[in-house]
């Protein structure tokens, strides 16, 4: 498994951003475990304000309640890091933040954090949408093995190979 390099996330960015142009949709983000990496590798791009909102960097359950109005109850049940809170982070941003589509990311990067049944590099991905008046939701999860960087670095490659595939 090859180290991403910030070339490689620029030109992942650079496609996204062709494609929602083509598709002339706007992208918000949620990031967590990314620190908003995410973003920057969005706004890296020239003319990134043509197809990207912005997003939010929420580290904290206080703030992943407040601003994507993850429920308390998510939280105590399933952890920020699970398929429950990734999706309600995503739909929370469509919403929130005025998007077509969103990306949420949620995870432990490492090298501390690890719980039961989430290993260090556990890292959950939801891509929502709009169509007509209703929105869908895709999540995944994967584990990613590497040092925090290398856990960071491929997150963000996935959730921007994830919005090309919608």
């Amino acid at each position: 498994m090859s180290t991403i390099t910030d070339d490689d996330l620029f030109k992942l960015a650079l496609q996204v951003g062709h494609h929602l142009s083509n598709t002339q949709r706007q992208l918000v983000t949620a990031e967590s475990c990314t620190g908003g990496w995410l973003g920057k590798a969005l706004t890296d791009i020239p003319g990134s304000s043509g197809w990207y909102q912005g997003g939010v960097v929420v580290y904290s359950n206080a703030l992943k309640q407040s601003l994507l109005k993850v429920s308390e109850k998510t939280l105590a049940t399933h952890g920020a890091v699970s398929d429950a809170a990734v999706r309600e982070m995503a739909v929370g941003a469509l919403e929130h933040l005025a998007g077509q589509l969103s990306v949420a990311i949620s995870g432990i990067a490492g090298p501390n954090g690890e719980q039961p049944g989430k290993p260090v590099g556990t890292v959950w991905f939801a891509w929502a949408w709009r169509h007509g008046q209703a929105i869908h939701v895709n999540a995944r999860l994967k584990i990613i093995s590497g040092d925090r960087d290398e856990v960071r670095r491929r997150s963000v490659a996935t959730a921007l190979s994830g919005v090309l595939e919608l």
